[in-house]
């Protein structure tokens, strides 16, 4: 039974950048797809990216346009999300999940995590 943890959230600048965590226990994270998704206040939650459990896919939601960045260490047990170039429409709870294959939905996700918060704010 895995455990996902996210961590890194915080207040930054529009223009800025950050860097979320998602630290793994419970089991190995190799042979695990991880995806993170993100749901702003008032909407749905939407998938933002996802890699799959060899790294050597990794699919972007359109509005990512080349500033995010999904990666994982299997050895470290950890994925990570950089976000650069964020915007205030990025502000949102990000929450990363973990299956055997990318999914669409977050439902369809074996493991979850709980989220933090990023907000884009001057």
């Amino acid at each position: 039974q895995l455990e996902l943890v996210e961590t890194g959230g915080n207040l930054v600048q529009p223009g800025g950048s950050l860097s979320l965590s998602c630290a793994v226990s419970g089991g190995a994270l190799a042979g695990y797809a991880i995806a993170w998704f993100r749901q702003a206040p008032g909407k749905e939650r939407e998938v933002v990216t996802c890699i799959t459990h060899d790294g050597r896919r990794k699919n972007y939601a359109g509005f990512t346009r080349d500033r995010f960045t999904i990666s994982k260490d299997d050895a470290k047990n950890t994925a990570y999300l950089q976000m650069g170039s964020l915007k205030p429409e990025d502000t949102a709870i990000y929450y990363c999940a973990a299956a055997l294959a990318c999914y669409r939905g977050f439902s369809d996700y074996d493991y979850r995590g709980r989220g933090i918060q990023v907000t884009v704010s001057s």
